[in-house]
């Protein structure tokens, strides 16, 4: 079940802007449960991505000029000049945007969807609850899931396992996914953003999820790609799925 609130007011910080060419500089191990809802701050940024780089160390594109082409809170679409390997230069734009959360609430042999109308696709689409600090907010990965999954779908998570990080579209946007399995769930209620205006949640068994792919009522890449992580979480004996 949701509930409906209202948006809490956002809390004042400095504002954000991302490094160029990005990977994770330091990955988590897999499987990593916590089960407290405190924890070190630090900006999301601390683990956000560094520039891809050769066996040398050497980058094998070196970026020789930078300009912004376009930015928001959200957002930045970034034009660089850049140097491959064998001295041809040209140019790459590309998006800079945050790292974000996405939360598998499982319980009851299913999972907790939410549903929402997604503009660019001009369709309304199922998905894992998922998405990003506001732009004068920030905190660890594992504060964003907890958030997340609290503001979609009213419900906390007693444990919170980490299950890995996926990049959302390496060809067009540096940005990272955090993939993490929610149990031992709680409801409550939610506290949706204006943005999210008529999400909807609802709980499904694990065979209908699987249908919802098959038939189309998912096309969400990151919802395929996280129950992806979740799959070999579990042939590995990483995680339990209740």
């Amino acid at each position: 079940m949701c509930w409906l609130q209202g948006r809490n007011p956002l809390v004042a910080t400095p504002g954000h802007n991302d490094a160029v060419h990005n990977e994770p500089t330091q990955t988590p191990q897999p499987a990593k449960t916590t089960k407290t809802t405190k924890t070190t701050k630090t900006t999301q940024d601390d683990a956000a991505p560094t520039a891809a780089e050769a066996p040398d160390g050497a980058p094998e594109i070196r970026t020789l000029g930078s300009s912004v082409v376009y930015a928001d809170n959200w957002i930045t679409l970034r034009r660089d000049e850049i140097e491959r390997d064998d001295g041809s230069r040209g140019t790459y734009a590309f998006v800079e945007k945050r790292n974000f959360a996405l939360i598998i609430p499982a319980e009851n042999g299913g999972f907790h969807l939410v549903e929402e109308y997604r503009y660019p696709l001009g369709r309304r689409g199922w998905s894992f609850p998922q998405g990003g600090f506001p732009h004068d907010e920030s905190g660890t990965a594992d504060e964003l899931a907890r958030m997340e999954l609290a503001q979609e779908t009213g419900l906390r998570a007693a444990r919170m396992t980490y299950l890995g990080s996926v990049a959302a579209g390496h060809g067009v946007t540096n940005q990272y996914g955090e993939y993490f399995l929610a149990t031992e769930l709680t409801p409550g209620p939610s506290d949706l953003e204006p943005e999210e205006l008529g999400l909807k949640c609802e709980w499904v068994p694990r065979a209908q999820f699987e249908e919802m792919v098959r038939d189309g009522r998912i096309v969400d890449d990151s919802t395929l790609a996280a129950y992806t992580v979740l799959l070999l979480a579990e042939r590995h004996g990483g995680v339990e799925v209740p």
